[in-house]
Order: C-alpha cells, then sequence, then structure tokens
C-alpha cells in the first residue's frame, strides 16, 4: 500500500467553522493547514497555517491558491470545480474528484446518479427553471404536498420549501429545482464514511437527527441512533456502497430517511465533513475532521469506534437578535458534566445562524438528552439588536 506524506501542503476551500475544526485536527499532527476564504476574520482565519483572502467560487482566486499547495480538499461543495478539473490536470491531488463534485453539488444531478446506480431514492422530478414548474402545479402535474429543493446552493436550511397545501405555494423557489413526494419519515439519520486513495473505507455510527421545522436545521444529533435489528449494519454497508459508487477520496456524509413503512432512503450527500459528525471530536477514537485529512493526505485511517453515547446540540443565534454576539447562561452550562463547547468565533449573529455545538457524553444516552436539553433551555445566543 502507497500511504501519504505529512510533509504536503493541504489547502481547503473555505474558512468557515468545518475548516477551522479542520485546522485544530491538523495542527495535533503538525500537518499546516492553508485556508481559502473571503475573510480572515471568518472562524478558520485565527487557525490557519496561512489565510489567502479570496473567493472560492472564482476561477481565478481557486486556481492561484491550488498551485501553491500539494493536496486541495473542500469544507463546502459550492466551489469553483472548473478551477478544481484545471489543477487536477497539471497535477495537484483534489480531493473530492471534481468531476463527483459537479454530481454532488447539483441534487437534481446526485439524484439521478443515484437511479442510475440502482440506490434507494424518493422518486423525483427535475425543473429547468421556475416557469417550468408553475406550469406543472397549473397542470396538476406537480399537487402538493411536496418538497422543493434548489438543485444548487442550498446549504443550512436554505434553498428548501416545504409545500403541504396550496396555501404554501408563496413559499416556492424561483430557481431551477427538484420536486419529491413529502415523505413520511420516522427517522432522519446520517452516516459518515471515509476513504483514502489507497482503497481503505472506514464508517462511523449511524446517527439520528432532530430538526427545527421552520429552519430546517438540524436541532439535535443522538448517537448511537436508536434503531431495531440489522438496520445498522445494513446502513453502514450501505454507505460502503455509495463511497464506492462515488469513487471518491476523503468523506461522504450520507443522511437517509427512514420511512413509516420501514424503508431506508437516500436523501442527499456532502462531500466532506458534516454537521452530523461533530460529536466525534469527543465520542469517537478518530473524529471526522481528522480522519478527513487523513483520507485526502492517502494516510492510514483511524479508527471510528464509539467512546462514550451522546448528544449533541447545535448552538444557534437566538431569533429576533442580529448583531454583535452575546452570550447569556455559558457559566451556569459550564457545569454540565461531560458537556464540551465549541463556539465558533463568530462576531455577529443573526436568528438561527449555527454559532457552534455542544456535544454531551453520558453512558447513558436518556442522561445526556436531560443535560442537552438543559443547555438548550439555558444557554442563548443573542444580541443587543433585535429584529422583527
Amino acid at each position: 500500500m502507497s500511504v501519504g506524506s505529512l510533509t504536503k501542503k493541504l489547502g481547503v476551500l473555505g474558512g468557515g467553522q468545518l475548516g477551522r475544526m479542520m485546522c485544530l485536527a491538523g495542527a495535533n499532527m503538525d500537518i499546516a493547514i492553508d485556508i481559502l476564504d473571503k475573510d480572515i476574520q471568518f472562524p478558520a482565519g485565527r487557525f490557519a497555517n496561512r489565510f489567502v483572502e479570496g473567493d472560492f467560487k472564482n476561477y481565478e482566486d481557486v486556481y492561484a491558491f491550488g498551485k501553491t499547495v500539494d493536496v486541495l480538499t473542500i469544507e463546502i461543495e459550492h466551489v469553483n470545480t472548473e478551477a478544481l478539473h484545471q489543477l487536477k490536470l497539471e497535477g495537484i491531488i483534489v480531493h473530492p474528484d471534481p468531476s463527483k463534485l459537479d454530481i454532488i453539488k447539483d441534487k437534481g444531478l446526485q439524484k439521478q446518479f443515484y437511479e442510475s446506480k440502482g440506490l434507494p431514492t424518493s422518486p423525483f422530478a427535475i425543473y429547468d427553471d421556475f416557469i417550468a414548474l408553475k406550469k406543472a402545479i397549473q397542470t396538476n402535474e406537480v399537487v402538493a404536498p411536496f418538497v422543493q429543493k434548489a438543485r444548487t446552493a442550498g446549504y443550512d436550511g436554505r434553498g428548501v420549501a416545504v409545500i403541504k397545501s396550496s396555501e404554501d405555494y408563496h413559499k416556492l423557489l424561483e430557481v431551477p429545482s427538484i420536486i419529491e413526494p413529502l415523505v413520511a419519515i420516522e427517522k432522519e439519520l446520517a452516516v459518515i464514511v471515509s476513504r483514502n486513495a489507497s482503497g481503505e473505507i472506514a464508517v462511523f455510527p449511524t446517527v439520528e437527527m432532530e430538526f427545527l421545522p421552520d429552519a430546517n436545521l438540524v436541532n439535535t444529533l443522538i448517537c448511537p441512533a436508536r434503531l431495531e435489528g440489522n438496520l445498522n449494519r445494513y446502513l453502514t454497508n450501505m454507505a460502503k456502497e455509495i463511497m464506492v459508487a462515488y469513487d471518491v477520496c476523503g468523506m461522504l456524509a450520507i443522511e437517509f430517511f427512514l420511512t413509516k413503512s420501514g424503508d431506508i432512503l437516500i436523501n442527499e450527500v456532502a462531500p466532506r465533513t458534516h454537521n452530523s459528525g461533530h460529536h466525534t471530536i469527543e465520542s469517537n477514537l478518530t473524529s471526522q475532521f481528522e480522519q478527513h485529512i487523513r483520507s485526502v493526505m492517502n494516510l492510514p485511517l483511524g479508527s471510528t469506534k464509539m467512546k462514550h453515547p451522546s448528544v449533541m446540540i447545535n448552538l444557534l443565534g437566538a431569533p429576533h437578535h442580529s448583531g454583535p454576539v452575546k452570550y447569556e447562561g455559558l457559566e451556569k452550562c459550564l457545569k454540565v458534566e461531560g458537556a464540551y463547547f465549541h463556539l465558533y468565533g463568530k462576531k455577529q449573529t443573526r436568528p438561527f445562524r449555527k454559532m457552534g455545538h455542544a456535544t454531551i457524553l453520558n453512558n447513558n444516552l436518556n442522561t445526556a438528552m436531560q443535560n442537552a436539553n438543559f443547555i438548550k433551555e439555558n444557554f442563548k445566543i443573542i444580541s443587543n439588536k433585535t429584529v422583527s
């Protein structure tokens, strides 16, 4: 097996919280990570070996940055892949492969990929523009209830419209989109799988996710997922199959629906570290961030074994607050046993913005849930400025 090198220079497109936590993991392995993003005040700015101010959606910025590193990866999929294709041609190692990134960042192409590979996913229809979707609604080709997803640029709850009846048509997004039936969901699950260029594959334990319905954001994550029978083994094998089908190196965070009828459907994937894996920093032998570095640098993968059951909660900006950040109730919550706080250093808060996360460990999952609920009730991220 040909293994990678710790001396190769690693570059990351994106300087948000994922880049920040990747830099922290890299520092433990003495791997210096360079970051490209618009503002050094972004979360990764203080922790990058070198922070280059630029736009990861701009060809010239991505190309110039990529020429300064040996290995190039991402913390967000909405990057300029044209530049990545050229960098790959010129010998830069790019993970995930830009041809697969082109598929994944377009939800329409992603759904067609699952269909072509015989992988289970919800029925779907693709509409190239809003005019075509309106016509389909008028002719009853599309009938509520359904879910509309923007084909590109959706992130953190944006780019999704849940249409339960005709009264919700004002929520429709005027963009190219896919339409899926509103699935009767028992649980929303996620599995993170990693792969290096030597062909090693490692899978993290399945987690279950609870969402804030109005913001369409993950609110709570529970690990291990509370599943019956052989479902966890099935999901682990499915994750490996999806990773092999995509044939990428790095990470895939795969979101699944467990329907009320017992079916497993692929919702979507992200080819990077992901919100559904933040708990691994404390709860697993190897964190998703260290594993991503190992994967893209073609180093041996770490063990994904769970050390402790955990509950992870996103720490979101409070409703009706927008402006300079203030933390309320943190001292009280720091007294919670087994609670680990990660505040991302964002200077400005706004309603439902991801400002940090907390992972709560306990050998009793019910106790971990109780402690997580205490933090939810007592820790607030606010501002002196309020909005309606």
